[in-house]
């Protein structure tokens, strides 16, 4: 009957008019910026986030919920049509999707797409509502020893899970957190690493590291490359309604795809790309037609699809219950949180039932809009992509700029936007994966604070941390996380799971 309750409570919340225009532009915006290859939503997040200020909470979140989630839907669209996958998630989607469009099959394709996200975005809303009232229950439960080994857990797994050199993503979390030691210590207030800009002494903004490094960096990026013909094969889309037979198949796939997103889900620094990629991995293993895949197999459309929406909407359980980011989107949903004076965290479902419930139903009045309108847009989306880059990107720096500036009314926001931009294009052209600097930075100061509290609680004790039932056993999973993934074999299975990425 809670559950029912806290349903009814969110609903109310979500089917208001200004939050119903709130979902719809967020999943629109998102769809867009997932057609558009070289955008995503974390820049994308990034970029709006000086605009939170003159929003109400609830639709603000809604809003950048919509956003990404919506762009998940986006990246299928120009991955099966034209082999460009918008997302990062959606590059194993291209390998299947695209093939059934050049046999003829794209509505199909799409629509299996648009079905298969839809049910695994559903069954995720689903288990994000009814697992985070005792998640919740769970964390008040938390004191400092446990609040600091929940983050270290949380930064191992961004290493662990990390696509790419563990050196490297483990080298990223540490640059976050020597970027996250920039400011004034919270009990002897002395400025730490300014260097006497006064600037420093808060801190730097971390929307100004999120939009330098992701936004103008990957700007930068796009524009290092060589302008790529694309070919569009798929004049028109027709036969949108899969067979029966296509349903048969792409059925037990959905289930599979949703069932892995969403346990992936929960995982630090694994979301919607992991999930995409061990779930088509796992179809390839449960087929009995292997050979098929890659050459035009519904399944490979239908389980990645799947995972990674399913993924997307689980990933909101920890930011809403814990107050801990799992990806860099989420680091920036708890900035956005943050901007607008709500403390991430368990108290949020007490406090604030309404923006608690109404985020997580409009998870699922998005979906609904997203499956009605994807299909019928795809004309205008594939048109799109004959927009010259020339024209897209000094608008998208033009506006960054603006909303940089905006944050504190100081150029030196701007300059050091600028200098954030050099160093995620150097991270992009040496194959740094920069989301684990956004974790690192967001995670670092949380859990220096609650060190240094629990060590204050505990008079200087160490033990505290293992002589606490749920730290330790948080802290014996980072543990075992570092062990597992150094030995030889796991080693070689992780780089075989992000060899699509490459």
């Amino acid at each position: 009957m809670d559950l029912i309750n806290n349903l009814y409570i969110g609903f109310q919340t979500s089917l208001s008019l200004i939050n119903l225009w709130y979902a719809f532009l967020g999943a629109m915006l998102g769809t867009l910026i997932g057609v558009l290859p070289g955008l995503g939503p974390i820049a994308t997040i990034a970029m709006l986030l000086p605009s939170m200020y003159s929003l109400e909470p609830t639709s603000a979140l809604i809003m950048l919920a919509g956003i990404y989630y919506g762009a998940q839907y986006g990246g299928s669209t120009t991955a099966i049509l034209i082999n460009v996958p918008g997302e990062a998630s959606s590059v194993v989607t291209a390998l299947d999707g695209y093939q059934m469009a050049r046999r003829g099959r794209a509505g199909k394709a799409l629509a299996t797409a648009a079905l298969s996200s839809f049910f695994a975005g559903t069954i995720g809303t689903l288990v994000v509502a009814a697992f985070a009232p005792p998640l919740t229950a769970l964390a008040f439960e938390f004191g400092a020893p446990e609040y600091c080994a929940l983050m270290f857990l949380g930064l191992v797994g961004a290493v662990v899970l990390a696509s790419g050199s563990l050196a490297k993503a483990l080298a990223m979390v540490i640059l976050g957190l020597l970027l996250g030691q920039i400011n004034t210590d919270v009990i002897t207030a002395v400025p730490r690493f300014s260097f006497g800009i006064a600037e420093l002494m808060d801190g730097i903004n971390f929307v100004v590291i999120a939009m330098g490094v992701f936004s103008f960096g990957e700007i930068i990026a796009n524009l290092g490359k060589p302008a790529e013909h694309r070919e569009i094969f798929v004049k028109k889309v027709t036969g949108l309604m899969p067979t029966k037979d296509d349903l048969k198949e792409a059925t037990p796939a959905t289930i599979r795809g949703t069932i892995l997103g969403c346990l992936l889900g929960v995982l630090p620094g694994a979301g919607p790309m992991l999930a995409s990629f061990s779930s088509y991995s796992l179809e390839k293993k449960c087929s009995k037609t292997p050979d098929e895949f890659g050459k035009g197999a519904i399944q490979g459309v239908a389980a990645p699809e799947a995972a990674n929406n399913a993924g997307a909407q689980t990933s909101f359980i920890p930011m809403l219950t814990l107050g801990i980011p799992t990806s860099a989107v989420m680091a920036l949903m708890i900035g956005a949180m943050t901007l607008m004076g709500i403390q991430p965290g368990p108290q949020v479902m007490t406090s604030n039932p309404g923006l608690f419930w109404g985020l997580i139903t409009s998870m699922w009045v998005g979906n609904v809009m997203l499956v009605i309108l994807n299909l019928p847009l795809i004309g205008i989306w594939v048109k799109l992509l004959t927009v010259p880059y020339r024209f897209l990107f000094p608008a998208i720096m033009a506006f960054c700029a603006i909303g940089v500036y905006t944050l504190s009314n100081n150029t030196f926001d701007v300059y050091c936007a600028a200098a954030f931009a050099v160093v995620g294009y150097l991270f992009h052209k040496l194959g740094f994966e920069p989301a684990p600097l956004i974790l690192g930075f967001i995670l670092g100061p949380m859990m220096e604070e609650n060190l240094r509290r629990a060590l204050l609680m505990a008079r200087g004790d160490w033990s505290v941390f293992v002589t606490r039932p749920i730290a330790a056993t948080m802290i014996a999973v980072a543990v075992v996380l570092m062990v597992v993934i150094t030995l030889p074999a796991i080693s070689k299975k992780r780089e075989e799971v992000f060899v699509e990425e490459e």
